[in-house]
């Protein structure tokens, strides 16, 4: 089997926001109905579909009438469930996918999930274009066999509605840093993005999309499209049922044969194994057959005389008598690449080589600092290095895991944030750290001072001096040991000498508490007989510290400080200015 000048099938990953219409769409394609049959109408796994040259010719009449003669042997489409394989898909220095699909409901516009593929697709500078879904779903719109006549002659108000919603999401797309224009407006798809309008449920426009990825195809990829003879895949997943006993892969480039011996990556020692026996996908089916040899591109299930620490991800290259030392170099540039961390900063987990570095990219773009980066489950190790944290800095105390279990219970100090959508987690982490800064802030302001307003209970008056001990309710704020009181005039009381909560001697008490007070050098029934509040003093400087966090305090707290600026005001009409 020679692979002198011969092509392979372009890689398209179709891709986008969850329920958007990417298996919808794939399945117009190939004219089959996965999506019926899956959970919840969300595609489990990743699904191959090899997509020959007659089946193109044959759902694209359009490549017959511009009379285009392909040299494609037609596509390997990926369609990756929601989001997290999507992540996977990567080879040395980029992405395996040759070209991209972005599918978009014309209604709902771009979602924070679709940004975040439009992050990995320029950080990969994977070339894409967009399958605007949904048309149908415009009142009043009628279907035509030719996409730009049924555009251009729609009834007025609803051509009005779709190009509303073009401009509104094209606007969107140029906020991402893409410019973007109706296929057949194009006129150097390498400045522009194509847009191509579609429904995946009456199949209108599904033949322009596959006439746009063909020609695009044709004229841009044919030289990286050349099948060489270093036969290179990347791992996808270990099948860890023993019935299976396989591994699943995309071959991208050369040929694999029963009993080729390939090297597969690993953060530790590179894993050797033979070919033991193929599988390859079927054209248009989820099916696979037994193969003595496959050639690029194509998905297949490897059976290895060696699976063990096998990780998602990882590539893989055929070995031969002189690329050892290649391989060695080549493997360990790409791992070291995606393990270098800063000096300090957060742990991740991930599930895969390509997902743990579309992480670290996209928490790099919000300047998150990683001291440690993994693939796997989320270990003791990883929460040791976040309790190491605990004392460098706190808001680092935390793990994110994507698409990742937890096998180690955390405890309460340590932060475990998980998930299948990047976007979700990054975001998750960034709530819960700032609000992890308020909380540090605010325990820093009320150490140094503290607000407290009580109501004296006058029916519990368990001794009168020496010191005086009664029963309070904690009206607002905190009541704590040691902080001093004053009266509804400004006049100082005391400082308090210990508080008894249920009959237990405690340091503070939070609002709505009902305790027992000692105040030391007062009698109870001269000096706060007549007497309701009692205040915690704060001083002037203080007040002034409160007043410029007060996006710390709660509004109970807030008025309490107001009252106590009040009753200072009433002696010294400047305090607190």
């Amino acid at each position: 089997m020679t692979t002198q000048n011969q092509i392979r099938q372009p890689i398209v990953t179709v891709c986008g926001h969850v329920d958007h219409g990417k298996t919808s769409l794939l399945d117009r394609f190939r004219g089959s109905s996965i999506q019926s049959g899956e959970a919840g109408g969300i595609t489990q796994k990743i699904s191959f579909t090899k997509y020959p040259l007659e089946k193109l010719k044959d759902s694209c009449p359009l490549l017959e009438q511009n009379k285009i003669k392909l040299e494609i042997p037609g596509f390997l489409f990926i369609d990756t469930p929601g989001h997290a394989a999507f992540t996977s898909l990567r080879k040395r220095g980029g992405s395996l996918a040759d070209l991209a699909i972005l599918v978009i409901s014309i209604k709902e516009g771009i979602k924070p999930q679709t940004a975040e593929v439009l992050q990995i697709l320029k950080h990969n500078k994977t070339p894409f274009l967009i399958a605007l879904n949904k048309i149908d779903n415009i009142s009043g719109w009628k279907n035509k066999e030719n996409l730009k006549d049924s555009i251009e002659n729609q009834a007025i108000n609803v051509r009005q509605e779709f190009e509303e919603a073009l401009l509104t999401f094209q606007a969107s797309l140029s906020e991402h840093g893409f410019e973007s224009d109706l296929y057949y407006e194009l006129k150097d798809f390498t400045k522009k993005i194509a847009i191509v309008p579609c429904s995946a449920k009456t199949g209108e426009g599904i033949s322009e999309l596959l006439f746009v990825l063909s020609g695009l195809c044709e004229k841009f990829f044919k030289e990286q499209l050349k099948i060489s003879e270093n036969t290179r895949g990347v791992i996808l997943e270990v099948k860890k049922d023993k019935s299976l006993d396989c591994t699943e892969a995309i071959l991208y480039d050369g040929i694999l044969k029963e009993n080729d011996e390939i090297a597969i990556a690993s953060f530790g020692e590179i894993i050797f194994s033979k070919i033991r026996a193929i599988e390859e996908i079927e054209p248009l089916s989820s099916k696979y057959k037994s193969v003595k040899s496959a050639k690029a591109s194509t998905g297949l299930k490897i059976h290895l005389t060696k699976k063990e620490n096998i990780l998602s991800g990882m590539p893989f290259i055929k070995l031969t008598k002189d690329n050892l030392e290649k391989i060695k170099e080549e493997f360990k540039k790409e791992i070291s690449e995606a393990i270098q961390c800063d000096n300090e900063g957060i742990i991740i987990k991930a599930d895969s080589l390509g997902s743990l570095e579309a992480m670290k990219y996209l928490l790099k773009e919000k300047n998150v600092k990683i001291i440690k980066a993994g693939i796997g489950p989320i270990n003791k190790s990883d929460i040791i290095s976040a309790k190491a944290n605990l004392d460098i800095n706190v808001l680092n105390a935390v793990v994110l895991g994507f698409n990742v279990i937890s096998e180690e219970d955390s405890g309460k100090e340590i932060k475990i944030i998980s998930g299948n959508i990047i976007y979700k987690i990054i975001e998750d982490f960034l709530i819960w750290r700032e609000k992890k800064l308020s909380q540090i802030e605010r325990e820093k302001m009320m150490s140094l001072a503290n607000l407290c307003k009580l109501e004296i209970l006058p029916k519990y008056i368990f001794r009168n001096s020496n010191p005086a001990i009664f029963g309070v309710k904690v009206f607002g704020g905190k009541a704590k040991a040691n902080i001093t009181l004053i009266n509804e005039t400004g006049e100082t009381i005391a400082r308090v000498k210990s508080l008894q909560l249920e009959k237990e001697k405690v340091e503070e008490a939070p609002e709505g508490s009902e305790l027992a007070i000692a105040l030391p050098g007062v009698a109870f029934d001269r000096k706060l007989k007549d007497t309701k509040y009692l205040y915690s003093d704060i001083t002037s400087r203080q007040f002034k510290e409160f007043k410029k966090n007060k996006e710390l305090l709660s509004s109970s707290e807030l008025k309490i400080l107001q009252e106590i600026a009040d009753i200072k005001r009433k002696k010294d009409e400047n305090w607190g200015e």
